[in-house]
């Protein structure tokens, strides 16, 4: 009797183990077998790396890791966070985020910092054309439509304090993915709260325009440049704008665009 009392014991030991396990256990493993592998790329020498002329290696003392210097922000475009995760855990489809925020507050860290995500794809701000591997991308659960929640706005608020102190990241660089990429991307969608974001000092607003007279000689083709834009294909570049800082379906640089754009672009001077 007490033989099959241990027995029972044991079998709903190892259930609820089996119930209890991480269902990212296997992913995770994988995340820490390429992370060792990096690792042991870091480890390797210059001289092991490059063809060297001198007879011996002379190892600089001065150096650290390269920091991000720009967060991205994206819509997931998915119908749940569970949905994302799952996305970002599958090899095939070769996209990720260092975080992702679910609609209930969960922030998800999926990738060291240091690590380059897969997350803004062809793009461009600035002068920087490799836009992965100078940022932090971070998708927040919505669909492409919805608004976000209070609970998301208030732990995307803590990640990028902790991210802005850390890296000393500049207020003008958290930008959105439709930003970097106008030809490709609308998100976030026209329902983020941008003005909440740069009143706590994460990007630039725009004051009350009643009032301002835009000159004569303003080129808003160059001031949108100046900012960051890709100024390309101008009418997708105006959607952009127009989506994040008028929260506007517009392809026009109208009068009250320019005025927005024209208080900004004296902002970046």
């Amino acid at each position: 009797m007490k033989r099959i009392l241990l027995l029972t014991t044991l079998l709903v030991i190892i259930i609820g183990s089996s119930c209890n396990r991480n269902p990212y256990a296997s992913t995770n493993k994988q995340y820490k077998k390429s992370a060792k592998s990096l690792a042991k790329q870091l480890r390797q020498s210059p001289s092991q790396q490059l063809i060297a002329t001198a007879p011996d290696w002379v190892g600089t003392t001065n150096f650290n890791l390269r920091k991000p210097n720009l967060v991205i922000i994206h819509h997931t475009a998915q119908n749940s966070c569970d949905q994302t995760l799952k996305t970002f855990t599958m090899p095939s489809t070769s996209v990720s985020a260092h975080y992702v925020i679910c609609k209930e507050g969960i922030i998800h860290h999926m990738l060291n910092d240091y690590l380059r995500a897969w997350h803004g794809g062809i793009g461009k701000w600035g002068a920087i054309n490799d836009i992965n591997s100078t940022s932090i991308g971070i998708e927040i659960d919505n669909n492409g439509i919805d608004t976000f929640s209070t609970a998301q706005i208030n732990s995307l608020l803590v990640v990028l304090d902790s991210l802005k102190k850390r890296y000393s990241i500049p207020t003008a660089n958290f930008i959105g993915h439709s930003d970097i990429a106008p030809t490709r991307k609308v998100d976030p969608n026209i329902n983020f709260p941008w003005k909440q974001l740069a009143d706590k000092g994460f990007g630039y607003w725009w004051s009350d325009t009643t009032g301002v007279t835009v000159p004569t000689y303003f080129n808003h083709m160059e001031a949108l440049r100046l900012i960051g834009y890709d100024v390309k294909d101008s009418s997708a570049t105006f959607g952009a704008f127009n989506r994040k800082y008028l929260q506007l379906e517009s392809k026009v640089m109208a009068e009250p665009s320019r005025k927005v754009l024209y208080q900004l672009y004296k902002k970046y001077l």
